[in-house]
């Protein structure tokens, strides 16, 4: 059974400043222990996966690098099906984990929660734009801390007087699930409508121009490529980037005159010195781009795709540390705001459900549910598996490259097969739990698992001095093959001090500051005999 708790003498949201000094970090002893394991799983799975781009430009994020060949390739290639985008769902699943842990046991002894995990994720926000600026670009913290106040402001909602009666863990995971498959109804059905509308012919039509449009691309890559023009001066590249906002400007009505476009196209078709007549380009005024303009509009994304990889590249590999960190301080306020759409969409679904995993009793319990974790994990294996590998092959084909429509169907695909195969690796974990050889060979996952924070921050201070100028200046120097073996190396290390860190200490020294911080007073941190 599921329990609702509505009593408002034990309402956690109160934040009576009176009840303020009592709240204290969970015990060890009311740690959930599966959940440490899992905190130390997903772990390896982020740096499986972020490592790669602290050596490729972080403006590239999740496109595969398709120059790779032999074991790198196949490197690449085994991270995308079983890691990417697995593991960060992993962690968040936690997050709404943990945080119905920290609520219930709050409901339990009547204290405050809302001003409490209000600073929780303000300490936590800060930490990540720290991450951001002082060591990494692709942090992820401050995403978790925006939606995590998104799901601290789900369960107030839920708990007002007029939705009091539906505050259930399994409306929790309702709202989630809709969530989730909200985005992918909306795609199903836009596939739906494309489908019946279109024929073999229209389809045969379409493939000859996307082939078409590569083979005009490719050609143009190589002329440029040869006679020196694809690279983009800073003067280009700002043309190139005013003239699509102009072209946006027209098609949403802001701008009337077309001619000074026109001039604008015109300078920037003689600046980049690029022989088109060997393509027969036609440049027309119709609102129906042909198969030649399609080609100039990729190719010229393909060079300023080039020219931002050269700027990171080139501010990165600056020796001096202030200079790399100004770069990545101006990229992180240039990208905040998506924290807001990346919370809301993807994260907080995420939180929602770990939440009822918990609040329902099913991590706390979880040979109570056998049944459940079985099928999450013998369904969410086999079919996440098919769901990884299938779409992977057809991305990495060309005809996945040039053709929208099979691209736009495996992306489909390798999304749900993202979130299936989490569910798959979340159900195996549960059960293997139960399992006292697996504590004992894998237990070492938990030390991993409690000093997540610190140890998810020094893979930042470790790589960024690795593969950045002001450090060993490898960026861009070590293939993914090799990566992996750094990954092995780095886990090796972390978990063997992470062991010995709790042996003397409560906390790992992150984990410790952000409990200090969100108490407002110093936590033990060495233990006691």
């Amino acid at each position: 059974m599921e329990s609702q708790n509505t009593s408002p003498s034990k309402n956690p949201t109160d934040t009576s400043t009176s009840e303020i000094s009592e709240l204290a970090p969970i015990k060890t002893s009311q740690r959930i222990t599966v959940m440490d394991l899992l905190r130390g799983f997903a772990l390896i799975g982020i740096l499986l996966m972020n490592i790669e781009w602290f050596n490729r430009p972080i403006s590239e994020l999740l496109s595969f690098d398709f120059t790779e060949t032999g074991s790198d390739f196949a490197s690449s290639w085994l991270v995308m099906v079983f890691v990417q985008g697995k593991f960060y769902k992993l962690f968040a699943l936690l997050f709404g984990m943990g945080f119905a842990v920290m609520l219930l046991r709050a409901e339990e002894v009547g204290r405050p929660f809302k001003a409490w995990f209000s600073r929780r994720m303000l300490v936590l926000y800060i930490i990540g734009l720290a991450h951001m600026a002082f060591f990494w670009g692709g942090d992820i913290l401050h995403d978790y801390a925006v939606a995590g106040m998104m799901l601290l402001g789900v369960v107030l909602l839920m708990r007002t007087k007029r939705l009091a009666k539906r505050n259930r863990p399994a409306v929790f995971a309702k709202i989630g699930f809709f969530m989730m498959i909200f985005p992918l109804s909306i795609s199903i059905l836009v596939g739906t409508i494309f489908g019946a509308t279109s024929d073999q012919n229209d389809l045969k039509e379409m493939w000859v121009e996307e082939v078409q449009v590569a083979d005009v691309t490719n050609r143009m890559l190589e002329l440029a490529k040869a006679d020196g023009s694809f690279e983009l001066s800073k003067q280009q590249y700002e043309e190139l980037t005013k003239f699509d906002e102009e072209m946006v400007a027209v098609d949403e009505g802001e701008v009337t005159n077309s001619e000074a476009v026109d001039n604008t196209e015109s300078d920037l078709m003689l600046d980049s010195e690029v022989q088109t007549q060997d393509s027969d380009i036609e440049v027309n005024d119709s609102s129906e781009l042909t198969a030649d303009e399609k080609a100039l509009n990729k190719f010229e994304g393909k060079q300023k795709q080039a020219y931002r990889y050269e700027r990171e590249k080139e501010a990165l590999k600056n020796e001096s540390y202030w200079e790399i960190t100004k770069y990545r301080w101006e990229y992180a306020v240039k990208n905040l705001p998506n924290s807001l759409f990346f919370g809301l969409g993807i994260i907080l679904p995420l939180f929602l459900v770990g939440y009822w995993l918990v609040a329902s009793g099913r991590m706390r319990n979880i040979d109570e549910h056998h049944s459940f974790f079985k099928v999450m994990a013998v369904g969410g294996m086999s079919l996440g598996i098919v769901l990884s590998v299938g779409p992977a092959m057809i991305l990495m084909h060309p005809a996945g490259q040039d053709s929208m429509v099979i691209n736009s169907v495996a992306n489909s695909m390798f999304y749900i097969g993202q979130l299936v195969l989490c569910a798959g690796y979340l159900g195996t974990f549960a059960l293997l739990s139960l399992k006292p050889r697996f504590q004992t060979w894998f237990g070492w996952l938990s030390p991993l698992g409690k000093m997540a924070l610190t140890n998810y921050i020094m893979h930042s201070v470790i790589l960024s001095t690795i593969f950045y100028g002001y450090g060993f200046n490898q960026f861009g120097e070590i293939p993914r093959s090799e990566q992996m073996l750094m990954v092995v190396a780095i886990i090796a290390a972390q978990a063997i001090v992470s062991s010995l860190w709790l042996k003397v200490f409560n906390y790992g020294p992150l984990e410790w500051l952000w409990r200090c911080a969100t108490y407002m007073k110093l936590q033990p941190l060495r233990k006691t005999a």
